[in-house]
């Protein structure tokens, strides 16, 4: 066992390991591919051919199901746009109501509850007005969801409460609603220049999903993403903090070695995948259920 092992009887509780799929490769067979090498049964979904979910024609969604129906392979939560870094608070809250709608039909083909959601950037507004908005939204929001028997995780990106406990902890307040719930990013806190495991100090009873990622802050200000363990976002410690809490969701894989949306990377084949499950591999050493990876990563710090 590495230096960045633990002890696995702590993690017992845990849910299913699981991952992004369209981090690994952009088709459902690549995706399903990459959980196969991992010896994963379970998979969360944002794209696929480069389509977002709720965007898939009818019958590309039908052959995914299929595709996952017949791999044996369930859904544990979706990545949704639903007030992303895309869609500023200032836009139409149209585009959001509309993916979820979709996304509740999906989700009860799929047996999936978890929606993932963020909490709008902004769009030159004030403090005061942008908070407004966002409780607002997120309201209207979490009232379509729980109608639909879904619940919305937010999660600690991009948003009013993306980045501070504090404002997440008056989200879910002001919403006051048992679909509106947390979704924690371990590797989060290194590019928007927060500690991880603070925030989580403060969020962890109300956290019902767990994305991994682990990363480092380069000299020039930047980042650099690293297999889970090898950085500096203190994975292991919040996996300690929420094995505490009683913790028994999912943890999801969104390494960010070879994908990263928001920046508009987006490498594909073996390259992708053969990253993807080493940083599955690193995340299964990490909880104490794996062999240590060895090896650079190609082109990453």
């Amino acid at each position: 066992m590495s230096r960045h092992s633990t002890d696995g009887s702590r993690f017992r509780g845990f849910g299913p390991l699981t991952g992004i799929g369209d981090e690994a490769a952009p088709g459902i067979d690549g995706q399903l591919a990459a959980v196969r090498r991992l010896g994963w049964n379970a998979i969360e979904l944002r794209t696929v051919d480069g389509t977002a979910l709720a965007d898939l024609p009818e019958a590309a969604f039908g052959t995914l199901a299929g595709r996952l129906a017949e791999a044996g392979v369930s859904v544990t939560a979706v990545a949704s746009r639903i007030g992303n870094w895309s869609r500023p608070v200032t836009g139409d809250l149209g585009p959001d109501l509309a993916e979820l709608d979709v996304l509740a039909e999906r989700c009860a083909t799929l047996g999936c509850r978890l929606v993932r959601i963020m909490s709008y950037p902004n769009g030159g507004l004030t403090e005061t007005e942008w908070a407004d908005r966002v409780l607002a939204r997120t309201a209207v929001l979490a009232d379509r969801a729980e109608r639909a028997g879904l619940v919305l995780a937010h999660e600690n990106c991009a948003g009013w409460a993306g980045d501070r406990a504090d404002r997440a902890l008056r989200l879910l307040r002001a919403v006051d609603s048992p679909a509106l719930r947390l979704l924690f990013d371990t590797g989060n806190g290194v590019p928007y220049g927060y500690i991880a495991l603070d925030m989580l100090r403060d969020l962890a009873p109300y956290v019902v999903h767990v994305h991994i990622k682990d990363a480092v802050r380069t000299p020039d200000g930047g980042t650099a993403y690293t297999l889970p363990g090898e950085g500096e976002a203190g994975v292991a410690d919040c996996l300690e903090l929420l094995a505490a809490h009683g913790y028994t969701g999912a943890l999801s894989l969104e390494p960010h070695l070879a994908v990263r949306p928001h920046e508009g990377l987006a490498r594909a084949g073996e390259d992708a995948v053969d990253l993807f499950v080493r940083a599955g591999q690193a995340l299964a050493e990490l909880l104490g259920a794996g062999q240590p990876v060895t090896g650079p990563l190609d082109g990453q710090a």
